[in-house]
């Protein structure tokens, strides 16, 4: 049994250069009515959102979770972690493709020490559901202890 389904619905109108998708029948109505075209895709967002923008927010936010939990289990409580995702779409043989998502993870944590945090921050890349989503894909972390 799934932990949790989730749903979205994206409806396309146009040739791809001009054409524009509007997400609706998202399971929690967050993203209804968002629109996505190629332009916001790779050129200027223009106040549209990309799927690249949406793996981002969904790879930072995950990770963010199973750090979080990863500290938990070790007995550490963050003050705040602020995880950043930047997602790259780039050729690969003229071809379109997800090829990278970058994680930098910016955390205050007392009572633990740089080289810990590094070590909780690799447990919590393997827990990650999204960066194990991603797993062929090159996925960088750079995390950092602040005071």
């Amino acid at each position: 049994m799934s932990i949790a389904v989730r749903s979205a619905t994206t409806t396309w109108d146009g040739a791809l250069a001009s054409g524009t998708g509007t997400f609706g029948a998202t399971s929690s109505g967050a993203l209804d009515g968002q629109e996505v075209t190629w332009v916001s895709r790779t050129e200027a967002p223009g106040g549209k959102t990309s799927p690249e923008e949406l793996l981002a927010a969904a790879h930072s936010s995950c990770f963010s979770m199973a750090l979080a939990l990863t500290l938990s289990n070790h007995k550490l409580t963050p003050t705040r972690l602020v995880v950043s995702a930047e997602v790259h779409l780039d050729p690969v043989n003229d071809v379109p493709t997800i090829t990278t998502s970058n994680i930098t993870v910016n955390g205050t944590v007392p009572g633990v020490d740089a080289a810990t945090f590094a070590s909780l921050v690799d447990e919590a890349a393997a827990l990650c559901p999204v960066s194990r989503l991603f797993a062929g894909a090159a996925i960088a972390v750079d995390a950092h202890l602040e005071a």
